[in-house]
């Protein structure tokens, strides 16, 4: 009689487990996300291959990253989970936003595409270049591009004040930066009104510091000849005039640098200056347009 109790006990703790694991088993990540549904990073999710999609009733959105951040593991996968978080939330977002608008809505489904790329490798650093494509049922999408710097040794994300000596004063960078912004924004918009340092918003030169930026590269394989500033539409101009990507020597700052990092820069830049991409507008989905 013991024995038979023991193997009904055993039994059924074993259909107990089983029903919790089932209970724990994660979403598949090709169905919606329903409103107010975590947005889970799955046991899949974190072996971070190197792009995710999914396609909803409600939203479209894509992750690619590049081959050369393979071998950074610690960055791949935390990067790659980030990522993934971010866009299923955005189909949660999407789903609860396009609901709510009625399901005959003639509104066009959201969109949103996150590409990243390899914007210089050096002995210790990994520069990478994200761009954010998002079309969330406004007049026009939005694509706003950003950095993510990495020390390889130190397995770390590191920020601008990171490469330059501690309490380093980056005023002649941020003069550098501005007066490059005013030379583009002259160029492009002729007669444009010149921004300054500390002026009003919307109408002041970003801190080279609170800018995201991404390493160049230059004549010197494998070094940095110098950084690139990213400005993102509406910062210093109107939306017609676009985003700048403003690249700075590494002369101008070279007594600047940390110790550390001083040997992963060198070279001459091929370009200075305004190096913003020259892309096509971003189509804008039939259904926003009316």
């Amino acid at each position: 009689m013991t024995a038979l109790r023991a193997l009904l006990l055993t039994t059924a703790l074993a259909a107990g487990l089983a029903a919790c694991n089932r209970d724990s088993e994660p979403a598949r990540s090709d169905e919606p996300v329903p409103p107010g549904a975590t947005a889970a990073v799955t046991p899949a999710d974190a072996a971070a291959p190197m792009g995710f999609e999914s396609r909803t009733p409600y939203a479209d959105v894509r992750l690619t990253l590049p081959d050369g951040i393979r071998p950074q593991t610690d960055l791949h996968a935390g990067l790659y989970a980030e990522e993934v978080r971010r866009l299923r939330q955005f189909i949660e977002g999407a789903q609860g936003e396009l609901t709510e608008a009625g399901a005959y809505t003639d509104r066009a489904k959201y969109e949103k595409t996150i590409t990243v790329t390899t914007a210089l490798e050096t002995g210790k650093l990994f520069s990478l270049k994200r761009v954010d494509f998002d079309y969330s049922g406004g007049a026009h999408p939005n694509t706003l591009t950003s950095g993510i710097l990495w020390d390889k040794a130190l397995k770390r994300r590191l920020g601008l004040t990171d490469l330059f000596r501690k309490n380093a004063d980056l005023t002649a960078l941020d003069q550098a930066l501005c007066s490059a912004i005013n030379a583009a924004r002259r160029a492009r918009v002729p007669d444009s009104a010149s921004i300054s340092l500390g002026g009003p918003p919307g109408s002041s030169c970003p801190r080279a510091a609170d800018t995201p930026f991404v390493l160049t590269p230059g004549d010197t394989p494998g070094k940095a000849a110098g950084l690139t500033f990213l400005i993102g539409p509406y910062q210093v101009g109107s939306r017609a005039e676009g985003g700048y990507e403003i690249a700075l020597p590494v002369a101008g700052f070279r007594s600047l640098l940390a110790v550390a990092y001083a040997d992963d820069f060198g070279g001459q830049l091929l370009n200075v200056g305004d190096v913003t991409p020259m892309v096509s507008p971003s189509p804008t989905p039939a259904a926003a347009t009316g």
